[in-house]
């Protein structure tokens, strides 16, 4: 069975992003879905190919504190980092 290195980044990611919202709380977390949705018509395993998305709603709901999450993000997928796709996620959103 050949799993598609691109489809397990995605759900990693995704993952990882939904356990630190979850970490700070249930209604972050749902506050952050449910704007996902309203403004782009995406859910979170979308961020992944859309990064700019998940930036500008941590922003919008966050402002600058918008940085404490991404930092647990990027301390979160440290490990991954030297895989492009998650580098330039990260860059994205730390944006």
């Amino acid at each position: 069975m050949n799993i598609d290195q691109n489809q397990l980044r995605k759900a990693m990611v995704s993952l990882t992003v939904e356990k630190v919202l979850l970490d700070i709380g249930q209604p972050i977390y749902e506050k952050v879905i449910k704007q996902l949705s309203k403004d782009y018509n995406c859910y979170l395993p979308e961020c992944y190919e859309h990064p700019e998305y998940l930036n500008k709603v941590l922003k919008k709901i966050f402002g600058n504190a918008h940085i404490t999450i991404v930092d647990a993000i990027k301390n979160e997928l440290n490990e991954y980092m030297t895989e492009k796709p998650i580098e330039v996620f990260i860059t994205t959103i730390s944006e």
